[in-house]
């Protein structure tokens, strides 16, 4: 029906008009206690929806980096097992040097030192294993110089951690016997007490490359840990930068579905009386 084909009184016109906007207003409204969200497109509000967007699809890729650093955590915990278990197993080899000194003063030393030998050899030996098993997500830390990982803190990739391994073997570790393979090297002979300093001093030697290793596992695991609580922060930040863009006010909107509901009704009762003048023209017939 083309527009003017039926002519309506100014009063019809305007309460016409006035329902038509509150129509409008009740379905926009609606929309926002649907949705919880005053910006549902670009065309309620462009600058807030794509600002909101971006701080959304931010948040979204800081998230996926902390899941790389929570394996990066994982593999430097796996590492610092490692680490502790090698301790134990030098303390191990310490103590049978301290065995070694008794036994060389004994009327049985030649047979109490070769099974003080193959036990040094079988510690040497699980020492070995452990740094090769110190193994996470196929990252060994215990594996060697050539061993790195490097961890991004942001989307962009401009800031990182760069972690270095180094060699946890017996050989890496340059302690007596560390060359061994299979059966060993440490024989009897090796466990004289000529020789025991100078095995207890690369023993020694390793346990303070381990602290030094220790101390540097730990400063890196506090430094995963603390952007990982921060990239936890601005993900919320960002999420609640980007809600306050384009979320509603569910009170605000429902005190408002309330006003538009009185208005619609005060509308076609307005409509209603604009509409008399007209009726009463009935009355002549």
């Amino acid at each position: 029906m083309a527009i003017g084909d039926i002519s309506l009184t100014s009063a019809m016109r305007a309460n016409l008009v006035s329902l038509q906007s509150t129509e409008a207003l009740l379905g926009r409204t609606q929309e926002r206690l649907a949705t919880g969200k005053k910006v549902n497109s670009a065309l309620d509000n462009p600058t807030n929806f794509f600002a909101a967007r971006a701080h959304t699809q931010r948040a979204g890729l800081l998230e996926g980096l902390k899941d790389n650093i929570s394996e990066a955590i994982q593999t430097v915990k796996a590492a610092d097992s490692g680490v502790k278990a090698i301790n134990t197993l030098l303390e191990s080899l310490r103590a049978v040097l301290t065995q070694a000194r008794s036994a060389n003063s004994s009327t049985t030393s030649a047979t109490e030192l070769a099974g003080l030998a193959t036990q040094y050899n079988e510690l040497v030996q699980q020492l070995n294993n452990t740094a090769s098993d110190t193994s996470y997500k196929g990252v060994n830390f215990l594996g060697g110089t050539t061993v790195t990982l490097t961890v991004n803190f942001n989307e962009e990739a401009s800031t990182s951690l760069v972690m270095s391994g180094f060699s946890g073997t017996a050989s890496g570790l340059a302690i007596s016997g560390g060359s061994q393979t299979g059966a060993g090297t440490i024989t009897s002979a090796n466990l004289a007490s000529s020789n025991l300093d100078d095995i207890e001093t690369t023993l020694n030697t390793a346990l303070a490359t381990l602290r030094t290793e220790g101390g540097k596992l730990a400063a890196n695991l506090s430094i995963l840990s603390a952007r990982q609580e921060f990239i936890t922060n601005m993900v919320n930040t960002l999420t609640e930068g980007a809600g306050k863009l384009v979320n509603a006010d569910t009170n605000e909107e429902g005190a408002n579905m309330l006003l538009l509901q009185t208005r619609q009704q005060l509308g076609v009762t307005s409509l209603s009386l604009a509409s008399q003048a007209a009726q009463s023209v009935l009355r002549l017939f």
